[in-house]
């Protein structure tokens, strides 16, 4: 009989657990926030090559390397160091002759392209144009794509979250209100997401440089919370 009475307590302890919990539910307000912070890129990347044609592959293959061999001493006459430029493809493929639904049999070859491509960083964006100038005056008759990046983001995406934050907040506070009760503090948050940078272009962030144009423009970080408050 001594050990009946402690196991009904304990039993109904237990079972009050779940009721408090689902009572500190009842007093709290779930919402989201967004935020977004906008900087100015302070790195460019760009995708240029060679592509030659002849008609055996070592012709195209010794003519693809004199004219890469050009790209690769201008991009070491500009600055750029080697950590920065980077082989990105190289293919060899063979060229056949305009497609006749007469001819009978395999298709002949009658050349080869050689295509060699490299991937180059900028830590100055204003050098971009002239950059682009340069590499086509190697002999690259490539330009595949042109992008900017910010080199370290981290203080963009903190105030980004700290908007989110913040605008969380204030819609947490106009339903409290509207609800007739007082809002109280954040039992907790939840990031649901935050975006690398990517570009927003201005129309009037062309860099102006004697070389052909380009535009930096911005990028922008954004941040999506969820946060529950506390109300009273």
């Amino acid at each position: 009989m001594r050990f009946s009475v402690p196991a009904v307590v304990l039993t109904g302890l237990l079972a009050l657990v779940p009721v408090a919990s689902q009572a500190d539910a009842a007093h709290t307000i779930t919402v989201s926030g967004s935020g977004e912070a906008r900087g100015a890129p302070d790195q460019a990347q760009l995708s240029a090559g060679v592509t030659t044609v002849a008609p055996t592959a070592a012709a195209a293959l010794a003519e693809n390397a004199r004219t890469m061999t050009n790209v690769f001493d201008t991009l070491t006459r500009l600055g750029i160091p080697e950590r920065a430029i980077q082989t990105s493809n190289f293919s060899v493929s063979p060229q056949y002759p305009p497609y006749n639904q007469n001819d009978r049999g395999l298709q002949k070859i009658v050349g080869y392209q050689i295509t060699n491509q490299v991937n180059v960083t900028l830590d100055d964006t204003r050098k971009l144009g002239l950059a682009l100038d340069a590499l086509v005056n190697a002999g690259a008759n490539q330009i595949n794509s042109v992008s900017y990046s910010i080199r370290n983001a981290d203080a963009l995406e903190a105030k980004a979250q700290e908007q989110a934050v913040t605008n969380a907040r204030a819609r947490a506070e106009t339903y409290a209100k509207a609800a007739g009760v007082t809002l109280g503090g954040v039992v907790s948050i939840s990031e649901v997401s935050v975006e690398a940078p990517r570009p927003v272009y201005r129309a009037m962030a062309a860099q102006r440089v004697p070389a052909t144009p380009t535009a930096a423009g911005e990028q922008s970080v954004t941040a999506n919370v969820t946060v529950i408050f506390e109300i009273k």
